[in-house]
């Protein structure tokens, strides 16, 4: 049904052009000249009451005037017009819209309520509208090619569908992709939204045989989890590309816990990317170079690289770059350095980079790449050329690709100071063989994307993990802490909230005096941890509001009373008990956490923990929903993982018990929503699963 309703849009029959315009420069003229000059497949039908000519063309005053089907209407006129037009639409039976005026949402005020009535318009008469407030839709498949955009000039036949929130950036990139020969398939500017979203074009995409990849520039998630869900299958079968826009805070948040502090307004959004497999880019000249790459190579087998190049300073750049990336630069076996001391120059440096010399030719440049790719060492290669009176570079590229296209491997160029080999390349064999860049390192940065995407989808998924639960009793914790008007759970409260999920914790119990201090110490029967509890004490260590390594009854008492006179003279706190807990010990501190993102839910974090954590900041993120695969990655994704793995004799500890941890947390999150903010510092990373234990917890719900 959605594949049904979207090609209403995508691929009609007939089109109708409210607001078609005699006025050269105006929308509605050049929405129109697009569409006869990129030579619509279907009926063009212009409307304007005020001309019975337009381009040569009949025209109709109204769109119930036309004596035929119309399957899509293109409103260019007034926003204070668009209602009614819609309304004569729907009347007529016309299937879908494209609304090019702005006048709604955008503008507030007025323009909310006339974004509202003409959506419920919409939904009325079972249309799909694209917009308001967008520059419009095409598709260049050779039985459709509908150009419903007002950019000026024709889009390139291609794989490649695009999604632009921003009208204006939209045109520009059209503009962009023809001068690079990146062709589309599909393109919208999705405006306001109201109706069809990104995450409509992405299930709609993602089943077109006509696309192979999609890229996206983005402003904002419409629903993050609709995206995560519809991304995750769709990037199995083809790669997502993002620019994402807003980077920084939309605004202050106030955070009082470790995990809120490091929560900054991109995370989530990078969090959400990584787990469904899209790939985000940090410019768009990055997009299109990664672009380029997707829809013209194949993908990558693994990370060997093999480079081939006439000059040794870019060959060096690309070998550095490649290594930055964690490519892999195989050595040339002896064989291979014999059959190509054979047909090189005595000079060529026949190690990989394979240096052919400035004084190189074309058929030295075919020779070596035939004889690199045959190997079956070798993943990919890049092609270096600088020009020389010795060759015309446009052979070179051409022989570059006959010889990678016959091995069945990915190729990307290097032409520096030769701008224009790809448009001679194109004049010469009607296409774009291979991509070709003006620095080393634009062709390894889309290299090193194309392995990314080639490693990720031939994971296996995760899934989501349920475990058993007291979720009955957590509900009445929580109900138990609203009722005494408080958000903040004490550590206490925390402790047996988490432990309702399975969350394991080091032995402890509550003492309200220096004799159940005591008491409570000679049941664990070794050292212990006082800590203290009460209000205004959340972040006990930078108080001094814990004591390690007591032991002994007296010990301990002495400790309580301690903590008595610290906490005495620290403002706004007051003492109302401790928590006595055995002493973990052999053990790394990590810290699992989360704070609600506004946008995106609960956003879980790990990371290296203790005192040092918002120092380091060596953490990770994700967003729900959390699979088994996702706690994998998120555990060997921080910088301290080899602290993690054991160094200088110390074993790696339980990676599969920090994975269960952040997994049942997830499931009491995702349970219980009203959890603002959530703290485990530091859990005790140990190689015993049984001595993998938190030590420190807080817990803040959200306000009522």
């Amino acid at each position: 049904m959605q594949a049904a309703s979207l090609d209403r849009l995508f691929r009609p029959k007939s089109i109708a052009v409210v607001g078609a315009s005699r006025r050269k420069g105006s929308l509605g003229w050049q929405i129109l000249h697009n569409l006869i000059l990129f030579e619509f497949q279907g009926k063009l039908f212009p409307v304007n009451p005020g001309a019975d000519v337009i381009h040569s063309m009949k025209c109709y005053p109204s769109v119930s005037a036309i004596d035929d089907v119309v399957d899509l209407a293109i409103l260019v006129v007034p926003s204070k017009f668009v209602i009614a037009a819609a309304r004569e639409c729907g009347e007529k039976g016309v299937g879908g819209l494209v609304v090019i005026s702005a006048g709604f949402n955008e503008i507030g005020g007025d323009g909310v309520a006339r974004e509202k009535e003409l959506l419920a318009v919409v939904q009325e008469y079972g249309m799909r509208m694209v917009g308001p407030n967008c520059m419009g839709i095409l598709n260049t498949a050779p039985d459709v090619r509908m150009d419903a955009v007002f950019a000026e000039r024709l889009p390139l036949h291609g794989n490649v569908a695009f999604l632009s929130q921003s009208g204006a950036i939209g045109a520009a990139l059209i503009e962009h992709a023809a001068s690079l020969g990146l062709g589309f398939s599909q393109f919208a500017s999705i405006g306001n939204k109201a109706d069809i979203s990104g995450n409509d074009l992405i299930e709609y995409w993602g089943r077109d045989p006509g696309t192979d990849l999609i890229l996206m520039y983005l402003e904002s998630f419409g629903n993050p989890r609709n995206f995560t869900k519809l991304a995750r299958r769709v990037t199995r079968e083809k790669p997502m590309l993002v620019v994402k826009a807003g980077r920084t805070a939309l605004g202050a948040r106030a955070a009082s816990s470790h995990t809120g502090a490091l929560a900054g307004a991109d995370v989530a959004v990078d969090a959400l990317l990584d787990q469904c497999g899209v790939q985000r880019v940090n410019s768009v000249e990055e997009l299109f170079d990664v672009a380029r790459a997707f829809a013209n190579q194949p993908i990558p087998r693994g990370r060997r690289v093999g480079i081939v190049t006439n000059a040794g300073g870019p060959g060096i750049l690309a070998a550095d770059a490649l290594v930055a990336r964690g490519l892999e630069l195989p050595e040339t076996r002896p064989e291979l350095r014999a059959e190509l001391a054979a047909i090189l120059p005595e000079e060529a440096t026949l190690t990989n980079p394979v240096d052919l010399i400035g004084s190189a030719t074309t058929g030295h440049y075919r020779a070596a790449i035939e004889a690199l790719a045959k190997t079956g060492d070798y993943d990919a290669l890049i092609v270096i050329c600088v020009p020389t009176v010795m060759h015309d570079p446009t052979d070179v590229y051409l022989a570059a690709a006959d010889a990678a296209e016959q091995a069945g491997l990915p190729c990307l160029g290097v032409f520096m100071g030769a701008d224009d080999v790809r448009e001679r390349a194109r004049e010469r064999t009607g296409r774009e063989r291979f991509p070709a860049y003006h620095f080393p390192e634009s062709a390894v940065g889309a290299l090193g994307m194309m392995v990314e995407y080639a490693e990720r989808r031939s994971r296996v998924p995760g899934k989501v993990i349920e475990f058993e639960d007291d979720s009955d009793l957590a509900k009445r914790l929580i109900a138990d802490v609203r009722a005494s008007g408080r958000t903040e759970l004490d550590l206490d409260e925390s402790r047996r909230l988490l432990a309702c999920y399975g969350v394991p914790f080091a032995r402890s119990g509550v003492a309200r005096d220096a004799d159940a201090a005591a008491q409570l110490a000679g049941e664990i029967a070794g050292p212990v941890v006082l800590k203290a509890m009460g209000a205004g004490l959340s972040h006990k260590s930078d108080l001094g509001g814990v004591l390690v390594g007591l032991d002994g009854e007296e010990g301990v008492r002495e400790g309580y009373r301690e903590l008595e006179d610290r906490m005495a003279s620290v403002p706004n706190a007051r003492l109302e008990g401790v928590l006595v807990q055995e002493m973990v010990t052999d053990a790394r501190e990590v810290i699992i956490g989360m704070s609600h993102d506004p946008a995106f839910g609960p956003l879980l974090m790990f990371g290296l923990g203790g005192i040092y954590v918002e120092v380091l900041k060596d953490v990770a993120f994700r967003v729900l929903p959390f699979t088994d695969r996702d706690a994998h990655e998120m555990v060997r994704s921080v910088r301290a993982l080899p602290i993690l793995e054991g160094v200088r004799g110390n074993a790696p500890v339980c990676f599969e018990k920090l994975e269960e941890v952040l997994l049942r947390v997830a499931q009491l999150v995702r349970d219980f929503p009203e959890i603002a903010e959530l703290d485990i510092n530091p859990l005790m990373a140990s190689p015993d699963p049984t001595r993998c234990l938190a030590v420190d917890a807080r817990v803040r719900l959200s306000a009522l």
